[in-house]
């Protein structure tokens, strides 16, 4: 059995993939059945073309009935597998109903809160449509401006409620905003206005909140959290305190510039977390660390990342422990994860394997995909004193792979085409296969191109009717991975032509 390809590579530089960002901008203001919007369109079609000035490929979309609607979700979903960051902004008519948010299209003919969860598209539609992206997934809702159905509405929950004896929350009485959202990690969700809260439809040509976000999303060297924070700081002054913005989720520890760092570079972030956190302004560093010392894990994590970039003057790798020794004893997950390697690999520290394993237990415990296919290969070598453990190390490896860790699904792919993996197949081996490449992890697609040979036949004539199947691919199934099995291989791992 070949020994497994992967324990921590990094995505290499240096291949060109297709467009970084990518946006879905949909403004509703034309409705059918309940009142119009004033601003909505023109702030979709403004907040389209700031995007695109920062180097977002923006699709819009105005005044979409139902179909259309998940039409363009279900198309950019697709369009996002193969991209750095997805966005979706929505400006337009958005309720809750028993604790779920719908985004009311225009062609909606409501008369109960059961129409909306059938006429409507909820929230968790959106966060599927950009759940695919590599690296960073974004919704953002300027809506909740009002709840379009008042009285009529909870007028007809009511009969219908009493007409099937069931107990249906109603829209009714004037009430506003939307339901708080729980987004998996990586992924951030905006909203106007906080949970519960009604966002303004402005006075102007478009919303506070259309405003605020014009003004912030240009500014190269803003870190999206603090950006995000900017963003509310402006709503707050511009509506009188009246409307306050509020983002949900867990970011990953490396920042993120929208609009690049501040020396103009158009990434989103430097690959190394330590060089990305380095290029922030100081006036940055200076509200992280006002953050970090209200106990925010992710500040926390963000100057630690300083000061373990040793090209970086202000390189110290004791305070880089102590401030993750912080945001461990917070939860933070990442954090549990670098102080392990700090532990395991003696660094501002004495080497310790014993603290190394536990803190990569706790990581893996909470579900961390880093820590989990770490822990997984220690299982599988029987490294730092573990037991040689298959059964447990499959056991992590497949909860990495669930979790979409690139290597961990490669692993996975190489264990099941081994039959290490009883009751798996070449079909299995070529869908962990496809997910790896759409990851962008550039070492996957060099052995796959490179080195398919390593997989038996029928695992990759598998993975050429996994390529078909998305019309990536329209040759022969025959294992061969020439001219145009080469061609739908770059096109599943997004690389541009040329």
């Amino acid at each position: 059995m070949r020994a497994l390809v992967f324990v921590l590579l990094l995505i290499l530089p240096g291949i060109a993939v297709a467009a970084d960002r990518v946006a879905l901008v949909i403004g509703m203001s034309d409705y059918r059945t309940v009142v119009d919007l004033d601003n909505t369109l023109n702030d979709a079609r403004d907040i389209g073309d700031t995007l695109t000035r920062i180097g977002f490929e923006v699709t819009t979309v105005l005044d979409a009935g139902g179909a259309e609607f998940r039409d363009a979700l279900d198309a950019f979903a697709f369009r996002a597998e193969t991209a750095d960051l997805a966005l979706v902004y929505f400006a337009g008519h958005g309720v809750e109903v028993q604790g779920e948010n719908y985004l009311i299209p225009v062609d909606a003919d409501v008369q109960s809160n059961r129409d909306i969860q059938r006429q409507s598209v909820s929230l968790d539609m959106l966060l599927a449509a950009v759940d695919g992206a590599r690296k960073m997934r974004i919704v953002i809702l300027d809506s909740c401006r009002d709840n379009p159905f008042g009285d009529v509405l909870d007028l007809a929950a009511l009969r219908e409620t009493e007409a099937r004896a069931e107990a249906v929350r109603s829209l009714g009485g004037g009430g506003a905003g939307l339901a708080p959202p729980s987004p998996d990690r990586g992924t951030l969700v905006a909203f106007a206005a906080k949970d519960g809260e009604k966002a303004l439809d402005g006075s102007g040509d478009n919303s506070p909140f259309a405003i605020a976000l014009m003004d912030a999303l240009p500014q190269q060297g803003l870190e999206i959290s603090l950006m995000f924070r900017k963003v509310r700081d402006r709503v707050l002054e511009m509506t009188g305190n009246r409307q306050e913005p509020h983002t949900y989720g867990s970011l990953s520890g490396t920042p993120f510039y929208l609009a690049g760092p501040a020396n103009g570079v158009a990434r989103i972030a430097a690959e190394d977390p330590r060089v990305a956190w380095s290029a922030i302004e100081p006036d940055q560093q200076e509200r992280l660390a006002s953050l970090a010392s209200q106990g925010d894990t992710r500040s926390m994590l963000g100057l630690a990342y300083i000061h373990l970039n040793t090209a970086d003057p202000r390189h110290d790798p004791a305070e880089a422990r102590e401030l993750l020794e912080r945001a461990s004893a917070a939860g933070s997950a990442e954090a549990q994860f670098e102080l392990a390697r700090m532990f395991e690999q003696g660094v501002g520290t004495e080497r310790d394997i014993d603290r190394a394993l536990a803190l990569y237990r706790a990581a893996a415990e909470q579900g961390f995909p880093d820590a989990l296919n770490d822990l997984g290969f220690l299982h599988y070598q029987g490294e730092h004193g573990l037991a040689r453990d298959v059964p447990r190390a499959l056991e992590l490896f497949q909860k990495a792979a669930d979790a979409r860790h690139p290597e961990a699904m490669f692993n996975v792919a190489a264990l099941i085409d081994d039959g290490v993996i009883e009751g798996r197949g070449p079909e299995d081996a070529a869908r962990y296969l496809y997910r790896a490449l759409r990851s962008g992890h550039s070492e996957v697609y060099e052995i796959l191109r490179e080195r398919p040979e390593m997989f038996k036949l029928e695992t990759r004539k598998a993975l050429q009717r996994e390529l078909r199947r998305y019309a990536l691919y329209d040759g022969a199934i025959d294992g061969d991975f020439g001219p145009g099995t080469q061609r739908g291989l770059s096109r599943a791992y997004g690389e541009t032509a040329g």
